[in-house]
């Protein structure tokens, strides 16, 4: 495995193992941010326990931590987020993940999706491939949305972007739909058991692994507006043979 890959997969798994203590403990606690979501002494304490492992291997990077903020230079840089799925920790529901994207002058480079209560472990880095546990990933080669599948968020979250008309045009011309929402959207995307991916109310920690591992494993990560950013607060993930025509669903312009 490349190097700064190990370094960073050493980093998430360390950073997982904290959190699954507290997720097996059962009875989380959470607490409100500002913006409404939910933060918990695990989404601390794992932070800290992946910081403290990246500065040992990368004392001149800087970080961005979804609990901590902005630490050092902006670039290079890594962007963590301890607890992707918080919702689904405190609740109990075993499909969350520890984030970590390494970002460098303004593009990820390399991303890890760490699951840690099936230990299970996605990589991605650039011109090198998105793999899980070492075996290859790749779209699917559905191009046909009929036959398609489609994750999505919470429907709710849906309605209050308003997003509402545009995701059931979507949902109409879709073979099947999933609300699995998270990382694991994007996950089953790269791995070919999905073939588009709705993100909403998403924050650059949220997205910078996963839409390197979607390209790397051959499909196509943009905004709700066909923009290829992770800074938007919306995302699109496909298998890219139909990212136009969801593109254009989304929109009213199909």
């Amino acid at each position: 495995m490349d190097p700064v890959l190990r370094a960073m997969v050493a980093a998430a798994r360390a950073g997982g193992a904290v959190a699954l203590r507290h997720f097996a403990q059962g009875a989380v606690q959470a607490d409100d941010k500002p913006d409404g979501s939910p933060v918990t002494a695990a989404d601390r304490e794992a932070e800290a326990a992946v910081i403290e492992r990246l500065a040992r291997d990368f004392p001149g990077h800087g970080v961005l931590g979804e609990e901590t903020g902005e630490q050092g230079p902006a670039s290079p840089r890594f962007l963590v987020d301890p607890v992707d799925g918080t919702r689904n920790f405190v609740r109990g529901i075993p499909h969350w993940a520890t984030l970590l994207a390494l970002e460098e002058d303004g593009d990820v480079t390399a991303g890890v999706v760490y699951l840690p209560v099936t230990d299970r472990c996605y990589t991605a880095r650039r011109g090198g491939g998105a793999h899980m546990d070492g075996e290859r990933l790749r779209v699917s080669t559905v191009d046909d949305l009929a036959a398609a599948t489609l994750a999505h968020p919470s429907l709710t979250m849906v309605r209050r972007q308003g997003r509402w008309e545009g995701f059931v045009r979507l949902v109409d011309a879709t073979d099947r739909q999933r609300g699995f929402g998270d990382f694991l959207s994007y996950v089953l995307v790269a791995e070919g058991k999905a073939e588009v991916a709705l993100g909403l109310n998403v924050k650059p920690w949220d997205l910078a692994p996963l839409r390197l591992l979607v390209e790397e494993a051959g499909g196509r990560f943009t905004d709700l507006e066909g923009v290829a950013t992770i800074g938007s607060g919306t995302a699109l993930a496909t298998n890219g043979r139909l990212h136009a025509a969801a593109l254009a669903l989304l929109r009213g312009t199909a």
